[in-house]
């Protein structure tokens, strides 16, 4: 029978080695099984020179080996020559296939035959040995990896790299930092946003992508893998990438079958929980304890003071607190009751809804990240109209919403549990509501970066925020005096629906009776008249569609399908046929619209041979439209070029209304019929400018204008992310002087912009360049500049729900 160990350590990552060099200082009994012929083999598989992060920065390091940023080789040869020099005892080529027995005397059945005995056992294994694989056609296509050892090794090659954390960037990064071996590299990210990855490595993408060696795709998955290229879902359809090489990085999942059979429960269902663990590490199997990644804590310094700690409580350190207790101690301070911060953590992990699926390991690394606050009854915590991204968690207590600017009196309550500031997370909008206090109230407050990281990461917090936002939806649509109670059986049965560009949502003809409800993108409505799909409107986010069918039972009268990338939510037809049963005023107000929508089928149907050529043209110019942004703008510059004479009065007033430099290019665009679409910024209902903006310099402001603000540090991240060419990299130029004084004595360049030599001529070299884009002449008494100047009438600003519509059709036609 085999020595019986005090503690079986399975795993020689950070966590595992830290582990066992604790349990080696203190003469513990101990072995390190370790499945490959080397330590920490998903250190060692890191690409070759990889640089290595510290972070967190302001977490003391807690352990016996050292560790500090540097490079991949460096600290492997570090981390073997402490294990010698501390005599940890490690046995190579042991895989664990099997555990069986029970706390005090534990068997480890390895993969060669052998058994190992232990009192204990910690689970170090990690999640990098189950990677998340491509789903779509051509998935299991040979050009696909799930490694890079070493970015050297390749050559002249289109590669792709899927995945935009912290990994795919770094892959990434060593394919094209060596311009001599001639790759071409291209990175997707399925968000808009780069919320997983440290800081500097996105700005290192940032920088490489500005130098043309990267480039950067947003909301973009792949949807094809075919021999030599790809096939892409991007924001604005279906696009193929020539493509000799896949890394795909996109992520992994703990060995889940592997530890259940062991007796260890996991948080949730879904593929990405992790296990229940106690404070100390131990699992719902006594005497199994998890650390690392599996425990859900993938940083190395985090890692590694998890493997000291769980050999202390071990060894009997009842008193020892983690790492990061002074930190969190002093976060928790100015909280009520002087309370410890095992009893914060606890009421956090219980009462906020969103971080009920995280393990006290993830809960403890996102309150590194977060702000506490305690606000008395009354203070406000933020006020309507003001920028803000943030996302708001209820602790103890309940706010109070004011519905009504005139009236503050009028509010409706949010509950402990919930959230809020859930808007201006997801569009970046500034606050639609004054929130205040209701009674004392303990919040925890989330940057966007670290409640985007926590609803990628965790599938309950997802499904939390998702049923509140969906919840509010509808409540704001529908209005009618419903209360949550009316809409439950329809949040509960509704489901989230991802639309590519093109992709149809509703078919006519069809007989589905669902209802939808935009919540992402836009769609188009269309219908067919005599072969061909006329353009009837335009449906921004926000509004919903299909009731028609659901109410009177009938088939489908118009296709919709989506303008651009969009997501839609999907509630069963009989539960809103319900809901308006037991609500007359709602009811109604549903019969209102759908009469209007038959009125206008009816007249199409009536008058389709009269104007069959004013259809042709309507459809294609309004497709045109969308082509050109309309389908996410929320208020874009066209030009009648019927009406317009080429004074460029438009320019020359955007550029004295903004310090000299123009937001518009007249010229620049393209045209069809005769509506031009020029050079200004559509204001798009989900920015891309603003998905990765440093200082957060871009916002929205009360109606809906993105403007950039003096904290632009003049990065060009939203330049290179804007896909309409609308932002521009400039210097603030010199004053000019007035324009009496260039009437009566010829000084200075004259109204509009100054040409780029007078600015050069006149400007101080060293002021640093910014991002200059259309700001709706926000703050600017009268509107835009650029319709005001127009002697004719031929700029106009629109809202794209209010311009496509079938009206316009009607209104060429009569």
């Amino acid at each position: 029978m085999s020595d019986l160990y005090k503690v079986a350590i399975v795993g020689s990552g950070p966590a595992g080695m830290s582990a066992a060099g604790r349990a080696a200082a203190l003469g513990m009994p101990h072995v390190l099984l370790e499945k490959t012929d080397h330590l920490s083999d998903t250190i060692f598989k890191y690409q070759k020179g990889k640089h290595v992060m510290a972070t967190p920065s302001n977490l003391v390091l807690r352990s016996d080996m050292d560790f500090d940023a540097g490079k991949r080789e460096t600290i492997l040869g570090i981390w073997d020559e402490q294990t010698a020099g501390l005599k940890v005892n490690v046995k190579y080529n042991a895989e664990v296939t099997a555990v069986e027995g029970e706390k005090g005397n534990f068997s480890l059945r390895l993969k060669s035959g052998e058994t190992v005995r232990a009192e204990a056992i910690i689970l170090a294994i990690g999640t990098q040995g189950n990677p998340n694989k491509l789903r779509c056609p051509g998935a299991d296509h040979p050009m696909i990896q799930y490694q890079l050892d070493d970015p050297g090794e390749y050559f002249d090659e289109h590669i792709t790299v899927v995945g935009a954390g912290d990994a795919g960037i770094e892959n990434a990064l060593g394919l094209a930092a060596d311009e001599k071996q001639g790759n071409i590299v291209t990175i997707l990210n399925r968000t808009d946003d780069l919320s997983r990855a440290k800081g500097p490595n996105v700005a290192l993408l940032m920088e490489a992508q500005a130098n043309g060696r990267i480039n950067v795709m947003l909301s973009t998955t792949p949807a094809e893998v075919r021999d030599g290229e790809l096939v892409l879902d991007t924001r604005d359809g279906q696009e193929t990438i020539p493509c000799n090489r896949i890394i795909a990085r996109t992520g992994s999942q703990p060995p889940r079958g592997f530890v259940e059979a062991m007796g260890i429960e996991f948080t949730g269902p879904d593929r990405g929980a992790f296990p229940k663990l106690s404070p100390v590490f131990e699992t719902t199997k006594p005497g199994i304890h998890v650390i690392g990644a599996l425990a859900g804590y993938p940083l190395i310094k985090h890692c590694m003071n998890q493997g000291y700690d769980v050999i202390e409580f071990l060894n009997g350190n009842s008193d020892l607190k983690p790492a990061d207790e002074p930190i969190l101690r002093d976060k928790f301070a100015p909280l009520p009751g002087n309370h410890s911060v095992e009893h914060w953590l606890e009421v956090f992990g219980s009462n906020i809804s969103v971080f009920r699926g995280l393990s006290p390991l993830q809960l403890r690394e996102l309150m590194l990240d977060s702000t506490v606050h305690a606000y008395n009854p009354g203070d406000i915590i933020f006020r309507r109209n003001e920028p803000g991204s943030s996302l708001f968690t209820i602790a103890q207590g309940s706010v109070a919403v004011e519905i009504n600017p005139n009236d503050p009196s009028i509010t409706v309550p949010i509950e402990q549990g919930s959230i809020f500031g859930e808007v201006g997370l997801i569009s970046g909008r500034r606050r639609g509501s004054t929130v205040r206090a209701a009674e004392p109230v303990v919040a925890v407050e989330l940057a966007r970066n670290a409640a985007l990281k926590l609803i990628a990461s965790s599938p309950e917090a997802a499904d939390a925020v998702n049923r509140i936002a969906i919840e509010r939806q509808l409540l704001q649509i529908f209005g009618s005096g419903l209360t949550p109670k009316d809409i439950a059986p329809l949040v509960e049965a509704a489901e989230i629906k991802q639309l590519r560009a093109g992709e149809v949502l509703i078919k006519e003809g069809d007989d589905d009776k669902e209802v939808y409800i935009i919540r992402r993108g836009s769609m188009i409505v269309e219908k067919d008249l005599g072969g061909r799909s006329v353009f009837l409107s335009y449906l921004p986010a926000g509004s919903y569609v299909g009731e028609m069918a659901a109410i009177d039972g009938s088939l489908r009268t118009a296709t919709v399908k989506a303008a651009i990338k969009a997501e839609a939510i999907r509630l069963p037809g009989d539960k809103f046929v319900e809901l308006l049963d037991n609500n007359p005023a709602l009811r109604e107000k549903a019969l209102k619209e759908m009469a209007g929508r038959r009125k206008t089928n009816a007249f199409i149907e009536s008058r389709k041979d009269e104007f069959s050529s004013v259809v042709d043209l309507y459809s294609e110019t309004a497709q045109f439209l969308v082509d050109e942004g309309l389908g996410e703008a929320t208020d874009v510059l066209l030009i009648d070029e019927k009406l317009c004479i080429g004074c460029d009065n438009c320019e020359k007033a955007c550029a004295d209304a903004h310090e000299g430099l123009s937001r518009l290019d007249r010229e620049a665009g393209r045209t069809y019929a005769h509506l031009h679409v020029p050079t200004s910024c559509r204001h798009c209902e989900h920015p891309h400018c603003m998905a990765d903006c440093p200082p957060n310099a871009i916002k929205r402001g009360p109606d809906g204008e993105v403007v950039i603000d003096d904290t632009c540090i003049g990065c060009g991240n939203c330049q290179r992310n804007c896909p309409y060419g609308v932002i521009r990299m400039d210097p603030k130029p010199p004053k000019k002087p007035s324009l009496l004084s260039w009437l009566f004595f010829g000084k200075g360049p004259g109204p509009g912009e100054a040409s780029y030599k007078w600015r050069k001529e006149h400007g101080d070299p060293e002021t640093p360049k910014q991002a200059i884009k259309c700001d709706m002449c926000s703050g600017i008494d009268g509107g835009p500049a650029c319709v005001r100047a127009c002697p004719t009438g031929a700029a106009i600003r629109v809202s794209p729900d209010k311009f496509l519509t079938f009206t316009k059709l009607t209104e060429d036609v009569e």
